[in-house]
């Protein structure tokens, strides 16, 4: 066995051979997987090995795309069989707002590349036979869903990987890991210690005890799953003797997935009465086996499925495989590398390994060799979920994920599991002035406040919802008073040293302040990508204030550790800084109230150090409402003091609280982009119009500035615009495409309807020789055509004197 290795990939399943795969296909030939019994021994045997595009978020529908494509080529390479049955497969929709969903869905996958198409009930008849259509109002087909041979998929990864050098050590497990002062890593196996450079964790159902060995927690656990296979049946004999294959259908209603097999069917489900399996962690000795038949929990669903498939209830059970497999508590994978952590990547939570598996190594593969992947990867990246999360919060987020796996994913909705958790010292305070909370990495968050009499819940919609009169009022109070709202949800960091300003000024694209001034500007990654959408206050010459988006932290933390200077610390500060913003025509008012400093003379952009009641505050004069106001910075146990003296001072003024809904409609008059929306990793400060905030006379070489420069040269291909959408009662979310000339051009970033205007405005990209003034495109909602115009007048304070002023 090798002593020395590059890269040490710990596990055998599917995702650690695609993993290895793809470090190999990428140039990293010294790589090598470590596997405790034989490959496939763990969840990925029992797989039932469907594979689909259809997922909420683009980017991990692209790569489960990317991963179907990716199985011929694996045949190609190899010369082995994968299996495959490409079948198709149609998804159906049993109520209007379910095949809103499969609309939306739809229209997403028109600039995606994907060639899905709705169906009506008539056409599912046809597709797929063994359907009965009562009830169904329509579906989503896509020609690539199918199924595949689990065990020849895994070895045809492996064998890939062993062509392009790869090594692969079955019956070897790993007893321990660990880290060297130069950040590489000694694995203990019990066939000796290998050095590597890189550990990837593949673990699957050992993940949790694999991590451990590093001092890890990684917020995944198994669930118990169960599919059925029967014997023949004879619709399903009939197309086949006549040379076809059944489609695979998934039906939401019924919690069922279904498929042909052999020359009967498979049926699989996610029932509501779902168990957790392997509490306290998973057993060494577990592998090959099954867990024992358990048709009580699964009961409700096969009376379901008798009626939505009548040809099941005529058809005998030929096998039943229960076995486990593991989930993050969103259901989307743990990738990347880990936060606090050098050189230890994560490829875990994969649950649906045969759909996700191909793009999760790739993405990992192009982090660990290029430094970055070549989409936006948060949605799957570890980061997403920082050191806050415990095992006693992830157990009920799995269960309720499992539980909703085919329930409709709602653009409003918020998930009521494990909440609340975290909240801050304003919860009891908010939540008596009728607070309708969400929640946002772990905290709870004001997205409005109900009136008296009014329902202290969103109902969850693809349409204008319940919280539309509530935001209303409450932009309607910043608009033309003042409102107030914490800033508890800006990630916020402490830079000191005397290398401060140095190390900002490398990892900021854009130009550092002075003393008592802010600055706005992207942070870049190498290729000029989108990484932060920062505010730096500068409080003194070895002392700054950041701020960005709360839901970011560990992702940014972790790039900042990465790329740290001698003489400069980072502080995160998240939770341990907090406050208020107020904003609105009488926001100066109610500060000049409250201090004895006078503020008569504070410039927008500026920060002041002041005494604001009791409280010590740094106060910066800004507001992401686009209007007069202020973001007032305290600690921890001041925030009810500062709060008292605020809202009291207020009332005079007719201060009224305000929640994310009216913030998100307040920043779309003046056409704000939003974090993980119009700005990400998905595109440059030249497409979205950041580029303004980049410092390209400063004399330094700033983290992605050679990129910057060259789209500078060349202009970017697309554009960021708004647009003023002729809707109805539904409003863009996100990813909508736009049509222009009968053609797809475009597609929207996010949306909303501005309560202050009183239009649904649209942000999207579009090709930047299209973006003029007034240009009428069509955007889809809900498979509705909605004229749009291109607008570039800001909707409030177009000439920004009362913002400025």
């Amino acid at each position: 066995m090798k002593t020395t290795t590059r890269v040490a990939v710990i596990g055998g399943g599917v995702v650690g051979c695609s993993v290895l795969y793809h470090l190999t296909k990428l140039g990293w030939s010294d790589v090598m997987l470590l596997e405790r019994s034989e490959l496939t021994s763990g969840s990925t045997w029992h797989a039932a090995g469907g594979f689909h595009t259809l997922n909420g978020d683009t980017n991990m529908a692209a790569l489960q795309g990317y991963t179907i494509k990716l199985y011929k080529e694996l045949e190609e390479i190899t010369g082995m069989s994968c299996g495959l049955h490409h079948v198709g497969g149609v998804t159906l929709a049993e109520t209007q707002e379910r095949f809103d969903m499969l609309k939306a869905e739809r229209a997403k996958h028109r600039f995606m590349g994907l060639e899905t198409e709705i169906v009506s009930p008539e056409e599912i008849r046809k597709i797929a036979p063994v359907t009965n259509i009562d009830g169904i109002v329509g579906g989503l087909y896509d020609p690539l869903d199918g199924h595949l041979d689990p065990s020849g998929t895994t070895h045809a990864y492996a064998k890939a990987a062993r062509m392009g050098g790869a090594t692969i050590e079955t019956h070897c497990k790993v007893v321990e890991t660990n880290q060297r002062h130069d950040g590489t890593w000694d694995v203990v196996t019990d066939k000796g210690t290998i050095h590597a450079e890189h550990v990837v964790n593949a673990g699957g159902l050992w993940a949790r005890e694999v991590g451990a060995m590093a001092g890890i927690y990684f917020p995944l656990h198994p669930m118990e799953h169960q599919y059925i296979v029967t014997d023949e049946v004879p619709e399903i004999a009939g197309i086949i003797d006549a040379g076809g294959e059944h489609p695979h259908v998934m039906d939401p209603a019924g919690e069922s997935y279904l498929r042909q097999e052999g020359r009967g069917l498979c049926i699989g489900f996610y029932e509501q009465p779902c168990k957790p399996w392997a509490v306290d962690g998973t057993p060494w000795n577990f592998g090959h086996e099954l867990l024992p038949d358990d048709f009580d929990k699964i009961e409700d669903s096969i009376a379901f499925a008798y009626n939505r498939f009548p040809a099941l209830e005529r058809a005998g059970v030929k096998s039943v495989i229960h076995g486990p497999f593991t989930f993050a508590p969103d259901g989307n994978p743990l990738v990347g590398p880990v936060p606090g952590m050098r050189n230890y990547w994560s490829a875990c939570a994969v649950m649906a390994g045969f759909s996700q598996g191909g793009g999760v190594g790739l993405m990992l593969a192009q982090w660990m060799v290029e430094g970055e992947c070549e989409r936006d990867t948060f949605a799957m990246d570890t980061a997403r979920f920082g050191d806050w999360i415990t095992p006693g919060y992830t157990r009920p987020k799995v269960i309720e994920n499992y539980q909703k796996r085919f329930s409709i994913a709602y653009p409003n909705e918020e998930l009521p599991a494990a909440r609340p958790f975290r909240t801050t010292p304003m919860y009891d305070i908010f939540d008596g002035m009728g607070a309708v909370w969400g929640a946002q990495y772990g905290l709870e968050v004001p997205n409005y406040f109900a009136s008296e009499g009014e329902p202290r819940y969103e109902t969850p919609s693809f349409r204008r919802s319940n919280a539309f009169e509530a935001t209303a009022r409450e932009v309607k109070a910043v608009r033309e008073n003042v409102g107030i709202n914490e800033v508890h949800n800006f990630g916020k960091y402490l830079i000191k040293g005397e290398g401060a300003r140095a190390w900002l000024d490398r990892i900021m694209a854009g130009r550092v302040p002075q003393p008592g001034r802010l600055s706005l500007t992207p942070m870049l990654s190498p290729k000029g990508r989108l990484i932060g959408d920062f505010t730096i206050s500068c409080l003194s010459e070895e002392e700054f204030q950041l701020t960005a988006s709360y839901g970011s932290q560990a992702y940014h933390m972790r790039w900042f550790l990465q790329n740290i200077d001698e003489g400069v610390s980072v502080e995160n500060i998240s939770d341990t800084r907090n406050g208020f913003q107020i904003a609105g025509p009488k926001a100066r008012e109610v500060l000049q109230a409250c201090t004895r400093q006078d503020i008569s003379d504070m410039r927008f952009m500026d920060v002041r150090r002041m005494t604001v009641g009791m409280a010590d505050c740094v106060v910066q004069r800004v507001s992401y409402t686009g209007d007069l106001g202020y973001e007032i910075y305290c600690d921890l146990p001041s925030q009810r003091s500062l709060w008292d003296n605020l809202w009291s001072v207020g009332q005079t003024h007719g201060m009224k609280p305000f929640g994310m809904r009216a913030m998100m409609s307040l920043r779309l008059d003046k056409f704000f982009g939003s974090w993980l929306s119009e700005f990400s990793p998905d595109y440059t400060a030249a497409e979205t119009g950041l580029d303004r905030f980049i410092s390209f006379r400063k004399d330094i070489d700033f983290v992605g500035r050679a990129a910057a420069e060259a789209e500078r040269t060349t202009g970017a291909a697309r554009q960021l615009c708004a647009f003023e959408v002729t809707a109805k009662d539904a409003d863009v979310t996100a990813y909508e495409p736009i049509w222009h000339a009968g053609a797809v051009v475009g597609f929207c970033t996010s949306g909303g309807y501005s309560h202050h205007a009183q239009k649904s405005i649209a942000l999207g990209l579009i090709p930047r020789d299209l973006a003029q003034d007034g240009l009428e495109v069509e955007i889809e909602i809900l498979g509705k055509m909605r004229a749009a115009r291109l607008i570039t007048t800001p909707l409030f304070d177009a000439d920004g004197a009362r913002m400025r002023g």
